[in-house]
């Protein structure tokens, strides 16, 4: 059964502008492991991060870094939740998160999926 869908479109280089003019930003959104990609994919996994919180109905509480995007089996998204969103997906009765991610002509799309 579906909880939740969220989707989201950021502008890559809208999205680089904001890192450019507020480098602190980049620990503020993103984890570790995500830091170091390039502007498009960030802005991809900006856009996921603002999916989860669509999906689970935009609770109070959500931190950008309560979601990651890592990379699975032949390098597929997958989502990590912990923090608020693990304890509000737990509450909603989640069981598996689907992601998609895209980034092409100036536009990074993320969908995300909340299973139960």
């Amino acid at each position: 059964m579906i909880v939740g869908i969220g989707v989201d479109v950021v502008d890559t280089a809208r999205f680089e502008a904001t890192l450019a003019r507020t480098p602190a930003l980049r620990g503020r959104l993103f984890t570790e492991g995500e830091s170091t990609l390039g502007t498009a994919s960030l802005a991809a996994r900006f856009a996921a991060k603002e999916a989860v919180a669509k999906a689970l109905g935009a609770p109070p509480g959500l931190r950008h870094l309560d979601a990651e995007v890592v990379s699975g089996e032949h390098g597929r998204p997958e989502l990590r939740v912990t923090g608020r969103a693990a304890e509000v997906a737990g509450a909603l009765g989640v069981a598996r998160w689907h992601v998609s991610l895209t980034h092409d002509g100036g536009v990074a799309i993320a969908y995300v999926i909340a299973e139960g």
